[in-house]
């Protein structure tokens, strides 16, 4: 066992990934200091939590996994269409919190979430590499700001990903 806190927290854990939360939305938009920053009309609001130990392998499977989500209505009211096909948009925002550990006390620990030195490089290749997925600009907010999130969640449908469950 390490002597270091943070060494041993990661040797206990089976893996940590980076985790999306994709949300089908039928409008969503942040704000900065009562200003919009960025704003969607039918697609995707993506919540991306970033940890110390991903890598570019784990944004480009999750970026191809997020456009390539068949959670639209096609004609007989299945989930069976992609984003690309109904000309989605994507709004991603980076948080943390989606690394939180609520095992020990009522303060949740945020040990495992990349220091901004590791994440906001990952969280800007994480939009290249959706703009490239999908063809077109998608719209952010603003790493380590205090955000607004609107949105109205369609269906309501929520999924959640990680990049270390590829099976």
């Amino acid at each position: 066992m390490s002597k270091n806190p943070t060494l041993a927290i990661l040797e206990n854990r089976d893996t940590l990934e980076m985790i999306a939360v994709i949300q089908r939305v039928s409008e969503a938009s942040v704000k900065i200091n009562g200003i919009i920053k960025g704003q969607i009309q039918r697609g995707f609001l993506v919540l991306l939590g970033i940890t110390h130990t991903d890598t570019q392998e784990d944004i480009e499977w999750l970026s191809k996994k997020i456009i390539g989500m068949r959670i639209f209505s096609d004609g007989e009211g299945k989930m069976n269409v992609d984003l690309i096909s109904v000309n989605g948009n994507i709004l991603l925002i980076s948080q943390f919190t989606l690394h939180s550990s609520t095992k020990k006390g009522n303060r949740p620990s945020f040990m495992e979430a990349a220091k901004p030195e590791i994440a906001v490089p990952l969280y800007k290749k994480m939009i290249f590499q959706l703009e490239k997925d999908i063809g077109k600009t998608i719209q952010t907010g603003e790493f380590g700001a205090d955000m607004k999130i609107s949105l109205i969640n369609d269906g309501p449908v929520t999924i959640i990903l990680d990049s270390k469950n590829k099976i």
